[in-house]
């Protein structure tokens, strides 16, 4: 179980490693000049010069990589270009804000999807089933943003209940925010919640029907202690990984609409970010949120070992 458990980290090191050469490979490809974007056009050929060298653009990649990725491994991401802040200390501030809405669009999101995927799986053919199926269909279909957005009309335009947008700044304080984190946590719930309910749906059914399943019903089992003990824990395996790629996909999602919103997160820093050529938080933003995806499928990893016995001992005996 150990050699099992240290290959998952030695993999999920590897691609963090990756990761970090892929981000810095591609910031770096962004068109145009990060001197000339910060100075502006009318800036002489002396002042850009005079920048690049502060920035150690004129420095191989290679070592601009590694004084990089050498510096994030303590925490130090570097300055911001635009605020002039640590970019550490500045991504953290808008993370925390965005860390409110991930933890209730997760929180409803699993708890929810779950036992609808359930409800969904024992009555296979039935008007339930045919109800959280539609429902789920369109959940899949619809992009978050305009899930955001047709929450806005309806519990904010017709019926007042929730804010439409945020006025509140990245320094604002929990009590502040949480009035408005309830509708971009559901318009990302929504979205999240679909997937992880055809996943369990499907799992729920192909437990039912297997044979021993079949023999605790045979024994007399009721049906809520075959579905706990039995169904549950083998309906889970499979649901793990989406429920971790979908965690995952907060990272990417919540951009788009903390945006909706004017949510102040770690999607819209990641915006501005890219809109003002701000190279270092673009990084900073972009490996964590590599950090959060290897991660996420870490514990699925870890968890599906947990659940089945098989994986194991399968671990064991390699």
């Amino acid at each position: 179980m150990l050699s099992f458990v240290a290959r998952r980290i030695a993999a999920a090191l590897g691609t963090l490693f990756l990761s970090s050469v892929l981000v810095f490979l591609a910031v770096q490809a962004l068109p145009g000049d990060v001197a000339t974007q910060v100075l502006g056009k009318d800036a002489t050929p002396a002042a850009v010069a005079e920048l690049r060298g502060k920035l150690g653009l004129d420095r191989p990649a290679w070592e601009r990589y590694f004084d990089w990725i050498r510096g994030a491994l303590h925490g130090d991401f570097g300055t911001s270009l635009v605020s002039t802040k640590p970019v550490g200390a500045e991504v953290a501030q808008y993370l925390a804000n965005s860390a409110l809405i991930a933890l209730i669009t997760v929180l409803f999101a699993v708890t929810g999807s779950l036992l609808l995927g359930i409800l969904a799986g024992l009555h296979r053919g039935r008007w339930p089933d045919h109800l959280i199926s539609t429902v789920s269909l369109v959940g899949m279909s619809v992009p978050e943003f305009v899930v955001a957005t047709v929450l806005v009309l309806c519990f904010s335009v017709a019926l007042p209940w929730f804010p439409a947008v945020v006025l509140y700044g990245p320094d604002a304080t929990v009590s502040q925010l949480l009035p408005a984190v309830w509708l971009p946590a559901l318009a990302l719930a929504v979205v999240m919640a679909a997937y992880i309910v055809r996943m369990a749906r499907t799992s729920v059914i192909d437990v039912m029907a297997s044979e021993y399943v079949t023999t605790a019903r045979l024994k007399g089992l009721s049906t809520w202690r075959i579905v706990t003990r039995h169904a549950l824990p083998g309906a889970l395996l499979p649901t793990l990984h989406v429920i971790a790629l979908n965690v995952a996909w907060l990272a990417g999602g919540v951009a788009v609409v903390e945006n909706v919103f004017n949510y102040p997160g770690i999607g819209k820093l990641m915006l501005s970010s890219v809109q003002n050529r701000d190279l270092p938080v673009i990084q900073a933003i972009a490996l964590i949120s590599a950090v959060v995806y290897v991660v996420c499928n870490l514990a699925a990893d870890l968890g599906a070992m947990a659940l089945n016995p098989r994986l194991r001992i399968r671990g064991r005996t390699r």
